[in-house]
């Protein structure tokens, strides 16, 4: 068995799963290791798998816009067979309500103009014809069930939403990684599971590959952490934290799957939407399901902790979360038994991710993803071989950062933006908004 590679990256989420597919494009001999059973098997199989194309910045609405193009011809991606079939992605739309939290959109919107991105303005009068099962009264501020006044309505209506025509959700989050690696070994790519890396190796100040738990080790001139929620672990292993004013940390999340309201086919006729007057945002989900998650208002308890040691059952943030959409879908019918999923986010300190080099020479980061990157894996992928590809070229990305061209919407993105060393960005929601 051959132990030297060009490239270890450590993690086969779809994020990893991408990197390794576009450096062995470039003819680049890659290893994928990761601690878990299959690819996409983390925190990538539990993403509620949205993809839309507004952010709060203009440089993460690009991206988010560029990879939409993607997933629209994801067989002409993948461009090999998967036994498995292809994951596949439904374009509902995605409605975004009108609130004085996001300023009713004009921010957005402002963005969108400038990037050519379409959006449509939706009256009340269409957003009930669209969604009948709504209920537009105003329920903010943002409530837990318990809490005085929840439930009750606060005065007036919503102002309308913005519906964003692009965008939507993949069902199989899990399958679409798997793609992925069956795309990258096409190309020479191999992958390794239920394996754990417990030391970066360094020889002559740069990185030289790796050490496996029980003591099996591979070379390779470059490292990639891809590591999810345990990417902080694997930073401070390489002893590159110090040099990262932005960092990530491991943010436990609940969400929730309810049946749709009798009488409506939520699956067939719902949208992606994100509503912040209740903190939630939801999608159909098979079964005639709705797939509820929070945006992190502030009456939720952000619960960071240990990847290794968390708790796993769902708690009363389900809940919080059914009950709330319940308020603008008063005929939801509540299951009497919690269904869904727990899992973790990978989360900087800002909520924009980090796809970067490091202090070490060869070992490199695409991290604090989670939550609002897994629409922008496969062109994230593109962005890391390149930007690999050029500092290990000898170029000075924290000096002369790298620009990446995003050709479907004919615009260069300044990978500075991403920078480890950035300050906070405060155009950012702070949120899993991105």
């Amino acid at each position: 068995m051959d132990y030297s590679y060009d490239a270890v990256i450590i993690g086969a989420g779809i994020i990893g799963a991408s990197i390794a597919y576009e450096l062995a494009k470039k003819g680049q001999r890659t290893l994928n290791l990761d601690r878990l059973p299959a690819s996409g098997y983390g925190s990538t199989g539990a993403s509620c798998a949205i993809i839309r194309t507004h952010y709060s910045t203009l440089d993460g609405s690009a991206l988010a816009y560029e990879s939409f193009f993607t997933w629209k011809d994801w067989p002409g991606y993948i461009g090999v067979r998967d036994e498995r079939g292809l994951a596949k992605y439904f374009n509902t739309g995605v409605v975004v309500i009108k609130t004085e939290l996001n300023k009713h959109l004009e921010p957005i919107c402002a963005i969108m103009d400038e990037l050519g991105i379409p959006y449509e303005h939706w009256d009340n009068k269409l957003l009930s014809n669209k969604l009948p099962i709504y209920d537009l009264r105003k329920f903010s501020p943002v409530r837990r069930p318990g809490d005085p006044g929840f439930g009750e309505p606060t005065g007036g209506v919503v102002d309308g939403a913005v519906f964003f025509p692009n965008g939507g959700y993949v069902s199989d989050p899990q399958l679409a990684t798997h793609n992925i690696q069956v795309a990258a070994e096409a190309r020479g790519a191999k992958f390794r599971f239920n394996t754990e890396v417990v030391e970066i190796r360094q020889e002559d100040g740069r990185t030289a590959g790796v050490v496996l738990k029980g003591g099996e080790a591979i070379d390779a001139p470059v490292v990639v952490n891809v590591a999810g929620p345990h990417s902080y672990i694997i930073n401070r292993m390489a002893g590159v934290e110090a040099g990262m004013n932005i960092k990530t940390r491991a943010l436990r999340q609940e969400v929730a799957h309810v049946p749709s309201p009798e009488g409506f086919n939520f699956e067939e006729d719902g949208y992606v939407i994100s509503d912040s007057d209740i903190g939630c945002y939801s999608r159909p989900e098979i079964g005639n399901h709705i797939l509820v998650g929070s945006e992190d208002p502030a009456c939720d308890e952000r619960e960071w902790v240990d990847p290794d040691d968390y708790n796993r059952e769902f708690s009363e943030q389900w809940t919080a979360q059914v009950h709330r959409t319940a308020q603008r879908i008063p005929t939801l019918g509540i299951p009497g038994q919690a269904k869904g999923v727990v899992d973790l986010y990978d989360v900087t300190d800002d909520w924009i991710p980090i796809y970067d080099k490091s202090d070490l020479p060869g070992f490199y980061m695409a991290v604090g993803t989670s939550g609002n990157q897994f629409k922008n894996a496969p062109v994230a992928g593109a962005m890391m071989a390149a930007l690999i590809e050029a500092c290990e070229g000898g170029r000075d990305h924290d000096a002369d950062p790298v620009h990446f061209e995003l050709p479907n919407i004919a615009r260069s993105l300044d990978l500075g933006f991403f920078s480890r060393r950035r300050k906070i960005n405060t155009d950012s929601s702070f949120t899993v908004l991105g």
